[in-house]
């Protein structure tokens, strides 16, 4: 039996997955956690949490459903130790995706991030669009 594909999805496509259920972002977190191992880092789950605390988002989703939907995500989530720092993107912020990707041996990143899209491939490491990667593109 051939191991679970190894996905790392980027913030705001898990944003997405709770505050727009039906968009193409979210459909794309779905397949992941249907079809993969997603992966995350202590550093993409702070991430996370940050964003998601901030109050603009009080309209759209209670404080404990995103604390749920954080518990949930930790839970489903493979917890990985990004051990080697890379410095590769022209935003800083997203090269904790890409030391993710790498120290969790991933096969494709999950963004719309512009940012590490035009890295593609990084490192042998595809880097894809949610609709891309809904698509089944390599």
């Amino acid at each position: 039996m051939k191991d679970r594909p190894r996905v790392v999805v980027d913030t705001n496509a898990l944003v997405s997955r709770l505050l727009l259920p039906g968009a193409m972002p979210s459909q794309a977190v779905r397949k992941a956690v249907d079809e993969a191992d997603l992966l995350v880092s202590d550093e993409t789950l702070d991430e996370l949490v940050d964003v998601l605390s901030r109050p603009k988002f009080d309209r759209y989703v209670t404080v404990e459903e995103r604390r749920k939907f954080i518990r949930l995500l930790g839970c489903i989530a493979e917890r990985v130790s990004v051990i080697h720092p890379i410095r590769a993107c022209r935003d800083p912020d997203d090269d904790k995706f890409l030391a993710l990707a790498v120290s969790g041996d991933a096969e494709v990143i999950v963004t719309g991030d512009s940012d590490l899209l035009v890295l593609h491939p990084f490192r042998g490491i595809a880097i894809r669009t949610p609709a891309s990667y809904l698509a089944g593109n390599p």
